[in-house]
């Protein structure tokens, strides 16, 4: 029983501890990175098939997406191998351990077996201090495994993690089958000494095992971006094919030290303008641009979107290489099978861009920009005249060539649907560009097509004839309509000037209104007496009859009309003391208080003397003058409406009329109660005006 209670505590319990907490985290660890795995790799097989063709940001979206990923994966897979690691050093002490202690029970249970025993006791005490070693040994260096794996799992060493040599990783390798190309992923791994290259297949087939590929090296050039679809691809040739393999890095981090490490070089961008002489207008240079322009007249001019459609980048290259070949510069048939429209089209294009300046030259760049943004078409369309007779000649004969194919070609706009404005889009950066490429450049873009959709309308006007006067810009044309109103400016404006009313018959009869004309039941009143004018010439008033109470009950229009009444009255009986009042007539109405403006405020007429009777005269004066006659309109145009509240009207029987609300409706009721009241009846006599004024006060 002994021996069995020692078995189970010495030996099986710290055994069955080891394997729970240490076997057991191991799993747990090896379980997340194979999860890890499997997202990044698939991750990354989706993100190696996204066409090089997409947008900028969806790339760069996608790339932080897989690096995001890959940091993950890293982490996992180095805590796995940490633990690993852990499970290998301390199975040397927590496995041996309890075994040797469980013998070392069995060995001393009684005195017959510890004298047996003897002879291994050096064994056993050399075994307790190699465990004792190893435990300390572990302890001391698991501070330091620690660290090392904090720094694996940082961004910055995980891209130096496969730097090592001899170079090795995961390649995506193009392969052309029956039904088109496909891309197989291997295990590859690079000797630099020998310069081979060791492909192991990832996919392995159930049937067959597929042997290791090895190719030798003889170069290796990065793939340019837009030759392929595919990100991250170089080539490489080998002794063991005929033509390069294609190869696909898992990132451009990847791809690079691939490179450094097979000895890899750039591509080589070459213009198919080789030397500086042919970026020039020259010979060569115009036989070219004529050749183009007789082939397209005669076979492109009536294809839809000739000019816009773009043809291969490629084909185009070829053809001027050949065309502009140094050793036998020309010697090209472009009717041949070889060329079709889009390639010719894009060649010509392209020439005029390769030029060295463009074709409206720099100098002339900003002149023209501002022509384009002038309003005025006229001043445009000759100030662009102008400046095209200031180009050198032979990029005046160029443009007139070129411009005269465009006017050609946009003749049949009906077949092909190349309009002068959509041909000035394609030709316009094409024939102009800044020196300096800024924001202000750019913008000026649509102004550039501006000037060779001119150029293409107005072909006739500018190329068959000199500018009239090419050393001043044209005048605009004066307005044709003179503008209604000048400006007025707070400096300057003038001070306003209000024309002195005049009571002379003279203008009494140009207004159309007699002297003798006389108004009843109209009153003004007046902020204060006015004093009496000079006696003029006006027929005597003969007396009134009072009339009845109810054709009197009436209010007058408005202010403007008392106050008209009121001038026309010291105007024809100035000097005259008044006779009645409204009450006289039996007039009812209700004064207003209102604001005196600067226009009631006026100074008293020329040669006007000063009043003998006093102010309280002047006061009875006033009252006793609501009801003289008018002898016109005024002229001076009436105050606009109170914005005090009405007061109440009372009623009235011989006249519905009511107080007009605006200026129009004043004027027009002065002018209707003016052309009625000539016809009023005669003034009451001068004794009831005097007890009217005393009732009133």
């Amino acid at each position: 029983m002994m021996l069995v209670q020692n078995a189970s505590n010495l030996l099986i319990r710290p055994l069955e501890k080891f394997r729970k907490e240490q076997i057991g985290a191991t799993k747990e660890k090896r379980k997340k990175f194979e999860k890890e795995s499997e997202k990044y790799y698939s991750l990354l097989d989706k993100h190696l098939s996204i066409s090089a063709k997409k947008k900028e940001s969806q790339l760069q979206e996608a790339d932080e997406l897989l690096d995001s990923q890959r940091v993950n994966f890293y982490e996992s897979s180095v805590e796995y191998v940490y633990q690993i690691h852990q499970v290998q050093d301390r199975k040397k002490f927590d496995v041996v351990e309890p075994v040797l202690a469980f013998l070392h029970s069995v060995l001393t249970l009684n005195n017959l077996t510890v004298e047996m025993t003897q002879d291994f006791m050096p064994y056993k005490q050399e075994l307790q201090l190699s465990l004792q070693n190893t435990r300390n040994h572990y302890e001391s260096t698991c501070e330091e495994l620690e660290e090392l794996m904090k720094r694996m799992k940082h961004p910055s060493q995980i891209s130096k993690m496969q730097s090592f040599v001899p170079m090795e990783g995961y390649l995506y390798c193009q392969e052309k089958r029956a039904l088109g190309a496909s891309w197989v992923k291997y295990f590859c791994t690079y000797h630099k000494e020998g310069r081979r290259l060791k492909m192991v297949p990832c996919e392995q087939k159930p049937a067959t095992k597929q042997a290791p590929t090895v190719l030798t090296l003889k170069s290796c050039i990065r793939r340019k971006s837009d030759s392929i679809d595919k990100r991250f691809c170089f080539d490489v040739d080998a002794v063991e094919r005929n033509g390069p393999v294609t190869f696909q890095a898992l990132s451009e981090g990847d791809r690079k030290l691939w490179m450094e490490a097979m000895d890899g070089k750039e591509p080589i961008y070459h213009s198919p303008i080789h030397n500086q002489a042919e970026m020039e207008l020259n010979e060569t240079g115009f036989k070219f641009v004529q050749m183009c322009i007789n082939y397209i007249e005669i076979k492109g001019a009536t294809q839809e979107g000739v000019y816009r459609t773009v043809g291969s980048n490629i084909q185009v290259q070829k053809l001027l290489n050949a065309f502009f070949d140094p050793l036998n510069p020309g010697s090209v048939d472009l009717h041949s099978s070889d060329w079709d429209d889009k390639t010719i089209t894009s060649a010509l294009k392209f020439y005029l861009r390769s030029l060295s300046e463009p074709l409206m030259t720099y100098d002339l760049h900003r002149e023209l920009m501002n022509a384009a943004k002038s309003d005025n078409l006229d001043f445009r369309l000759s100030e662009i005249h102008s400046l095209v007779y200031k180009l050198p000649e032979k990029n005046r004969d160029m443009l007139e060539k070129l411009i005269k194919h465009l006017v050609n070609v946009c003749s049949h706009s009906d077949e092909n649907l190349m309009t002068p404005s959509n041909m000035a889009v394609i030709f316009g950066p094409t024939l102009m560009r800044a020196k300096e490429e800024t924001v202000a450049a750019m913008l000026d873009i649509k102004f550039q097509n501006i000037v060779v959709e001119i150029l293409i309308e107005d072909y006739k006007k500018i190329f068959t004839c000199m500018p009239e006067d090419s050393t001043s810009p044209p005048i605009p044309p004066p307005r044709i309509t003179p503008r209604k109103r000048q400006p007025i400016t707070i400096s300057k404006r003038p001070a306003r000037v209000y024309q002195a009313l005049s009571h002379t018959p003279q203008q009494h009869a140009e207004n159309g209104q007699k002297d003798t004309s006389n108004v009843d039941g109209d009153v003004s009143a007046s902020p204060k007496p006015i004093k009496p004018a000079k006696p003029v010439s006006c027929a005597p008033l003969p007396p009134r009859e009072p009339p009845s109470r109810q054709a009197g009950m009436r209010r007058p229009a408005n202010r403007q009309d008392r106050q008209a009444d009121s001038d026309a009255e010291r105007s024809c009986d100035a000097g005259q003391k008044p006779d009645s009042s409204p009450a006289a007539n039996g007039d009812s109405w209700v004064r207003l208080n209102r604001v005196p403006s600067f226009q009631r405020q006026k100074a008293p007429l020329k040669g006007t003397p000063a009043n003998p009777e006093g102010t309280s005269d002047g006061l009875v004066r006033t009252k006793s003058a609501d009801k003289h006659p008018i002898c016109r309109p005024p002229i001076r145009p009436p105050e606009p409406p109170s914005r005090s509240p009405a007061p109440q009207k009372l009623p009235v029987a011989a006249s519905s009329e009511s107080t007009p609300t605006s200026y129009v409706a004043s004027k027009t009721k002065f002018f209707e109660n003016a052309s009625r009241k000539v016809v009023s009846p005669p003034n009451s006599p001068p004794s009831s005006s005097k007890t009217n004024v005393k009732k009133e006060n």
